[in-house]
């Protein structure tokens, strides 16, 4: 979500600059500066802001450079600043004040200075808003860079928890024979081999086994790790869909680190952990 487009148009001796800035953000903060000359343009502006850009804050900025021949400067009320100033000189006189700076403090009396309003035209508003729309332009495409980038690490990092994957899947199978392994010398060392109730050794085993089988998990988060990159190529903003997605194959990592039983898969389900904490934090950059 984050983003920048600048756009400019010079017209004679005026110059109209747009700038739009966003950050990450869940829900869409719209912060518009616009000229007085066109604060009745600010809705049309903040309704096409919040279609076109949806999540992020966002910061739209309007400036109008006038040439020197076509600033109109402030304009004084000699009659009233010098009406002011001689009731201020009296009662300085009266009150026995030595005060200098009588004619600062009657400059800033009401409407001693005046300004003079922007004046603008059909023409004005029609150049204004086309500098506009460059601006957005820059900006979505900016986006659609940087989302071209975040694309290939997210694909990137769902590839790498994918290969930590199949690293599990060649693991997996030999856990029972190592749990067999282990039991049978435990009982032999504390019981005796002719101690030890085979029949009734398999049956704990199967059960034991049950409890550590991953098989339901592997199957989930294979199908999460592919619909998670099917919803990635959509042309659709999927940014908080990709989120819940993310969640689920979090689910099962961590399920499968609990059942694992098996410090090598361990291994592997931790640098899947990592992968994924990655892919939470570039999601904050989706829409």
């Amino acid at each position: 979500m984050t983003g920048f487009g600048l756009a400019s148009t010079d017209e004679g001796n005026v110059k109209f600059s747009v700038e739009i800035k966003s950050l990450n953000s869940k829900f869409l903060e719209l912060n518009l500066k616009v000229p007085r000359a066109f604060s009745d343009k600010e809705l049309l502006l903040r309704n096409i802001c919040s279609k076109e850009i949806e999540r992020g804050k966002v910061g739209l900025s309007i400036n109008i450079d006038r040439g020197e021949e076509s600033l109109k400067g402030a304009t004084i009320n000699a009659a009233l600043l010098t009406r002011y100033y001689k009731q201020l000189e009296a009662l300085n006189t009266d009150l026995g004040a030595n005060s200098s700076n009588l004619l600062q403090a009657a400059l800033n009396f009401p409407e001693v200075i005046s300004y003079a309003e922007e004046e603008v035209d059909e023409n004005d508003w029609n150049i204004l808003y086309s500098t506009f729309n460059t601006a957005l332009a820059n900006f979505n495409q900016f986006r659609i860079t940087e989302g071209n980038v975040l694309k290939e690490d997210l694909e990137l990092r769902i590839k790498n928890i994918l290969g930590f994957f199949a690293q599990v899947e060649i693991l997996e199978p030999l856990r029972v024979p190592q749990i067999r392994s282990r039991l049978n010398q435990f009982l032999e060392e504390n019981v005796g081999k002719v101690n030890v109730d085979q029949n009734r050794l398999e049956q704990e085993l199967i059960y034991y086994i049950d409890k550590l089988d991953i098989t339901e998990e592997k199957t989930r988060l294979k199908s999460h790790c592919e619909y998670f990159t099917a919803t990635l190529k959509s042309k659709d903003a999927n940014g908080k869909k990709l989120g819940f997605i993310s969640q689920e194959i979090g689910r099962e990592i961590n399920t499968m680190g609990a059942k694992a039983n098996d410090a090598q898969i361990q291994q592997l389900v931790v640098g899947m952990k990592e992968e994924l904490e990655k892919i939470k934090e570039q999601l904050l950059n989706v829409l």
